[in-house]
């Protein structure tokens, strides 16, 4: 029986999509996994039929997606994004695997890409936590040629070969921005509430506040982050405490999800007290914020872009293909409550 791509595969201990680009000469491969291949094509004494490389070429590509298992609304919604893609996958060439990792959790993201990485998939897409395992992960998921994308919260630094979100730092300037001309050159504290800094999105978005603040607001006084774990009931205890001993909060920005305890906390305040508010996801929470006047401004970011995105980046990877930039470009969108959609 002639070997066959799948037997070089095996013999070479990489993915069918390495093999893939080794026999058509793409890049994207590294020289001694190349040589691990070429070595495993000589061994077997494989010689490649042109017709059938040609048929190959609409072939199915399988794709993980690796989804924190919290139960925010805007992963929620990010889930949902994920399962359309499921359902167009038969006309789109894919097949799409979910994976849940618990939330900020840095090793048992390392752990489950590796994991993935024993069912040697073509691409890998995963809501990045910073930590030297994750990145260790990810250098060994490129190590056996298989393509990986960075979804919401990046990992700059890796090997991964692009990232799927907004520009957070950016997205924390614009924040700022909007919440010092709302304060009009009022004094006082603000105050902020984040899910993790074990995360980039959030770490991005909060040096990018700062910044700002320090630059254009500085009769603002910035109050030390809190960190809610995305978890509404944390958020609401943390929110109301800080309300309680600083009577002069005069904004707050919600940099994460929690946003259902943010709320909660802000019904509570009388409305002559309550602060002026930014926050992130425009979700049923806080639509319905900006409705009731408890949130000023929303900043988006389309869940089913980066999904679509992150999907078209693996695939584009896999067949050798560049990437257009400007397509997989992720706009903040800012909503008040006069534009809702």
């Amino acid at each position: 029986m002639k070997p066959t791509v799948h037997d070089i595969a095996r013999s070479a201990g990489v993915s069918l999509a390495t093999v893939d680009r080794v026999l058509n000469g793409r890049p994207g491969v590294r020289h001694i996994t190349r040589e691990r291949v070429e070595q495993a094509i000589s061994n077997l004494g494989y010689v490649r039929d042109v017709a059938a490389a040609n048929l190959a070429k609409s072939r199915t590509y399988s794709f993980v997606f690796l989804l924190p298992s919290n139960d925010n609304s805007f992963m929620i919604g990010l889930r949902e994004e994920v399962r359309e893609a499921v359902l167009r996958s038969g006309a789109e060439r894919t097949t799409i695997r979910v994976v849940d990792v618990p939330p900020f959790d840095a090793d048992a993201l390392a752990q489950a890409l590796d994991d993935v990485a024993d069912g040697q998939p073509d691409g890998v897409a995963f809501v990045a936590v910073e930590s030297e395992a994750v990145q260790a992960a990810v250098a060994r998921l490129r190590e056996a040629g298989i393509a990986v994308v960075t979804l919401v919260s990046d990992l700059p630094g890796s090997e991964r070969e692009h990232f799927a979100g907004i520009d957070n730092h950016a997205a924390g300037r614009t924040s700022a921005n909007l919440l010092g001309r709302f304060l009009n050159g009022r004094d006082g504290r603000v105050a902020v509430v984040a899910g993790s800094m074990l995360v980039r999105d959030h770490r991005e978005r909060l040096e990018g506040f700062l910044s700002v603040m320090a630059e254009d607001f500085t009769r603002l006084a910035v109050l030390p982050v809190m960190e809610a774990l995305d978890d509404p009931a944390l958020a609401a205890d943390l929110v109301s405490a800080t309300l309680g001993r600083y009577p002069d909060v005069v904004g707050l920005y919600s940099l994460g999800a929690g946003n259902r305890g943010v709320v909660r906390a802000l019904k509570d305040v009388k409305p002559e007290k309550r602060p002026m508010v930014v926050a992130h996801e425009l979700t049923q929470t806080t639509r319905a914020g900006l409705s009731e006047g408890l949130i000023d401004a929303v900043l988006n970011q389309d869940a089913g872009h980066e999904v679509r995105s992150a999907i078209r980046v693996l695939k584009a990877k896999v067949e050798g293909l560049p990437v257009i930039a400007a397509q997989e470009r992720i706009r903040i969108d800012i909503f008040l409550k006069d534009n809702l959609p």
